[in-house]
């Protein structure tokens, strides 16, 4: 009989308290891990990640003493910091939101490095719980059993059902963290190919992560001359993006690789139709009848994806349509909290 009570470590790199989905996700499940019953100690470590610092890698060694031969669960970006204390690992599962060597906007070499970690680390570890089908077949890809794997996705809210709106310039929402991956400088000139229509776009998400990157997409937009079309909202709260959800016409991101897309779901759980790019687990998360996907990277591809929704609040009704009957589909956290316990090492004794 399982005990509930014994400790179950929950490792992630930084502060559990951050804006990003996989963030979302993981405090997400430490909270309900807590409500039904779980004793969760979670372990945020310092230090630079996924390209990890000596700072990082002393946390993991702190993190793994404590842990001994308790359960734990490890969120993957946190993983290469463990490369040299993590040899044996009975009663430890990674959390993989998506391979990290699929990482854009680092080097090959930086790259290859990430792949020769996970590829080495994964298979040790005694259960592996995915995000997504597409990501269960990128972790395989790295050696690892395909029974040693659980798929849990993320949960999603329905929010309040988008409010139409008459006349006049068409809502973009796009919300993100300002990182290579999410591909907002494909989103800006497409737009740019677009400046006939009537459009504003918001864009929602941290920037700290890579600031650098960051500073290069303000100064793209000005180059583009979309200043007064383009706004960056920095990090909100959850009430205050719901809000924006209800009063978006479209939401648009053309993410390189998504490990699932939890703003997509957000979306499309509110009911705003999506425009976005055919990568990693989004074909899975956006049906045809909620949104339109595209090759990834393809400016062009993109522009002529948005014009005709731009121009036409009827075919924008539409897929807001189709986005509102499939927001049923999307699962509750309690559901996916109880599947995520489940894929966890066995109870010792």
């Amino acid at each position: 009989m399982k005990r509930p009570s014994e400790t179950i470590h929950f490792v992630v790199p930084g502060s559990l308290d951050q804006a990003t989905g996989g963030y979302r996700y993981d405090a997400a499940i430490v909270a309900g891990l807590i409500e039904s019953g779980h004793h969760v100690v979670v372990h945020e470590l310092v230090g630079s990640f996924p390209l990890v610092d000596e700072l990082a890698v002393a946390a993991a060694r702190t993190a793994r003493e404590k842990i001994g031969e308790e359960r734990a669960i490890i969120d993957g970006l946190a993983l290469p910091a463990f490369f040299e204390c993590l040899d044996r690992a009975d009663r430890i599962a990674g959390l993989v939101h998506h391979p990290l060597w699929l990482e854009s906007g680092i080097t090959r070499r930086a790259a290859a490095n990430l792949k020769r970690i996970e590829s080495t680390l994964l298979p040790r570890l005694a259960n592996i719980v995915v995000t997504s089908r597409r990501t269960r077949r990128d972790v395989i890809a790295l050696g690892v059993d395909p029974q040693s794997i659980a798929v849990v996705e993320p949960a999603t809210a329905r929010g309040t059902p988008r409010r139409r709106h008459g006349a006049g310039h068409a809502r973009l929402l796009s919300v993100a963290t300002l990182t290579p991956r999410k591909a907002h400088d494909v989103l800006f000139r497409a737009l740019a190919r677009l400046r006939r229509a009537r459009w504003r776009l918001l864009c929602v998400g941290g920037v700290s992560r890579n600031a650098g990157h960051a500073r290069r997409l303000r100064t793209l937009v000005i180059q583009l001359r979309l200043g007064r079309r383009v706004r960056f909202a920095g990090v909100i709260s959850p009430q205050a993006l719901a809000r924006l959800y209800a009063r978006a016409d479209l939401f648009a991101l053309p993410s390189l690789h998504e490990g699932y897309g939890m703003a997509f779901a957000e979306a499309i759980a509110s009911g705003v139709p999506v425009v976005g790019a055919r990568a990693g687990a989004l074909s899975e998360v956006v049906p045809r009848q909620a949104g339109i996907l595209v090759r990834p990277g393809q400016v062009q591809a993109l522009a002529r994806a948005l014009g005709p929704l731009l121009g036409s609040s009827r075919r924008r009704e539409k897929l807001a349509r189709g986005a509102y009957l499939h927001r049923r589909r999307f699962p509750d956290w309690p559901t996916q909290v109880r599947a995520f316990a489940a894929a966890l090492p066995a109870v010792a004794g």
